[in-house]
């Protein structure tokens, strides 16, 4: 697994970590125009996690040589800090939401503020019908199109940006795809009144994946939870709408992850145990 790299450091004395988590199928990359927008004390990590673009489905064998839990996988990354500093805070987008939210639920990462960005979350398990799965089958690749239509990739003409999402999507593969689905529909069994920390919910008005339905509901759920609609965009806030998400999640984190302002239970720094492990009731 990669190491967390810095891109940006504080813009003053005292800053506030934050590590960047991209989805699946995602780059770090897909942090940079957000990156250029942020303000205030947050220093920016970020880290190329194994379900990143085209990075083959490996991580996603249960028995392959990539095999293993990714929750495992980010709450190790957690523990191991910034430079021999603990994180402050975590923003997470897409799959790795999900995965966050799994680990602050089981207390394997130590409280501290969090944005999800576009989580995917449904409060009960007779939410999931076959046209739900059906959905998320066979449509799965109008996720990346949605990525492919902001950047370089915009000047391509639709048909190109739809063949590379849907090579995109042959690289993730069934069994990447499977851990994906397996995360969404263990979301209505997680507790979510244990996690003891604010957390931003954030969600584009037109996301075609992760529904504003899913971001009202767990943010709702979730006791310090907040939800922000961001208008104008869908699945990828910081890249459609970089200004408008960066200031959301510069003004939560200055105040949720400052010494100055937090609270008790999000102002202890310390990690999780590495070696504490994450098992599935039902894998």
């Amino acid at each position: 697994m990669s190491m967390a790299r810095l891109r940006r450091p504080a813009g003053r004395d005292g800053p506030v970590r934050v590590l960047l988590l991209h989805g699946l199928g995602g780059r770090p990359g897909a942090w940079d125009r957000f990156a250029e927008h942020t303000t205030g004390p947050l220093e920016l990590w970020d880290v190329e996690l194994p379900w990143h673009g085209m990075g083959g489905s490996e991580w996603s064998h249960p028995r392959g040589s990539g095999g293993g839990d990714p929750v495992n996988v980010l709450v190790e990354l957690v523990a191991r800090g910034a430079a021999g500093e603990p994180f402050d805070a975590l923003v997470a987008h897409s799959y790795s939401a999900n995965l966050l939210v799994e680990a602050l639920t089981a207390g394997l990462v130590a409280p501290r503020p969090a944005v999800l960005v576009s989580p995917f979350y449904r409060p009960s398990p007779l939410d999931f019908d076959w046209p739900a799965i059906s959905y998320y089958l066979n449509e799965f690749h109008l996720t990346f199109v949605e990525a492919l239509r902001v950047g370089e990739t915009a000047r391509f003409p639709d048909s190109h940006r739809t063949w590379m999402a849907m090579r995109l999507r042959d690289q993730i593969g069934p069994y990447g795809w499977m851990r994906f689905f397996e995360t969404y529909l263990r979301s209505p069994f997680l507790d979510l009144g244990a996690v003891t920390t604010p957390v931003l919910v954030l969600t584009g008005d037109t996301d075609v994946a992760a529904r504003p339905d899913d971001g009202r509901a767990i943010a709702a759920a979730l006791p310090f939870g907040r939800f922000t609609l961001v208008e104008g965009c869908g699945h990828f806030p910081m890249m459609e709408r970089p200004g408008r998400t960066a200031q959301l999640v510069s003004e939560f984190l200055s105040l949720a992850a400052s010494p100055e302002t937090a609270s008790p239970e999000t102002a202890s720094p310390e990690t999780a145990s590495p070696e504490k492990s994450h098992a599935h009731a039902w894998s």
